[in-house]
């Protein structure tokens, strides 16, 4: 096991421990969710120890597998498979250290911001944010994110 201190602005210490063999983390794992499988062999999201990375999170419906017609639909979708996915990873929102979004129409970041305010509701401890536009997002997709989250307590498997 490795010790990383790390000094917070407010003169703390955090210490992570990161489990390894030899010289690297614990192996990789993908992390499937039911309902939000990618048509391409692509899990939803990958793990090394405690760093999570996803790939695209879209408001894909889990109960049906549809994409909903309407941005607010797919933004309130989109934010709860983000919460998905992080428990699936046993973690929570306050694990989440970057979002990066893409827009279809950059001019609906208007109905990610409440779903956003929803899941950060401290504006004092909200994961950093990138907000792109990309006109070609395919299949009916406005809107869709990914994240990058460490996960503090993860004991090895």
């Amino acid at each position: 096991m490795q010790r990383l201190p790390i000094s917070s602005p407010k003169s703390s210490v955090v210490e992570f421990q990161f489990f390894s063999r030899g010289d690297r983390l614990t192996k990789r794992r993908s992390i499937e969710i039911e309902g939000l499988h990618h048509t391409h062999p692509i899990p939803n999201a990958s793990q090394i120890g405690p760093f999570v990375m996803t790939g695209s999170i879209t408001g894909k419906d889990p109960d049906n597998g549809q994409i909903p017609p309407g941005i607010e639909q797919q933004c309130a979708n989109m934010f709860a498979n983000i919460g998905r996915v992080i428990r699936a990873a046993s973690g929570t929102p306050e694990d989440i250290l970057k979002l990066t979004v893409w827009l279809k129409n950059l001019e609906d970041r208007k109905h990610v911001n409440p779903e956003w305010v929803r899941m950060f509701p401290d504006a004092g401890s909200r994961p950093a944010r990138h907000t792109f536009h990309q006109p070609d997002l395919a299949g009916g997709v406005l809107v869709q994110c990914e994240f990058f989250a460490v996960v503090v307590g993860v004991t090895e498997p």
